[in-house]
């Protein structure tokens, strides 16, 4: 397709349904890979895009609730985050799972105005989301840095 005419494309749906632009959208979900491949419908395209990052970010928070078969700097990671960092992300993984329900249900059957419903509000529930969890990274991130200076004793426990 070519990433120009992907944005010229992408900026006639934009007017039809007041999506957000094409680098607000590209910045946060990497939708000029769509313009690798051919498409006869680009919303269903920029869609999957939006869903396969927050199905992504989903599988993430899960791990850090629940964390089965994960790898291990998952744990320590979880031994740095306190009750309302877990609080917060647990929130959020409601939220994610109700995403994903939208997300399957646009996979089940096609509606473009449906579409373009759920590519404006899961752009703006993730202006959101992308905040908390940075706070609760940088949170971690600064407590890890404390744990490494005081505990050398070649393991996470």
């Amino acid at each position: 397709m070519g990433i120009e005419k992907l944005k010229g494309e992408y900026e006639k749906l934009q007017k039809k349904h007041q999506l957000p632009s094409f680098r607000e959208l590209n910045e946060d979900f990497h939708i000029e890979k769509i313009a690798d491949s051919e498409t006869e419908i680009l919303i269903r395209e920029v869609r999957k895009y939006i869903g396969d990052k927050l199905a992504n970010y989903m599988r993430f928070v899960e791990s850090l609730l629940n964390p089965v078969n994960v790898p291990m700097f998952v744990f320590s990671f979880i031994k740095l985050m306190d009750s309302e960092d877990k609080k917060r992300l647990s929130e959020i993984f409601n939220e994610l799972m109700k995403e994903e329900v939208k997300f399957i249900e646009l996979d089940l059957e096609f509606n473009e105005e449906k579409e373009a419903q759920f590519v404006r509000s899961s752009y703006s529930f993730w202006q959101i989301i992308k905040k908390d969890m940075l706070k609760i990274l940088k949170k971690v991130n600064s407590k890890w840095d404390d744990k490494s200076e005081t505990n050398n004793k070649g393991y996470y426990g």
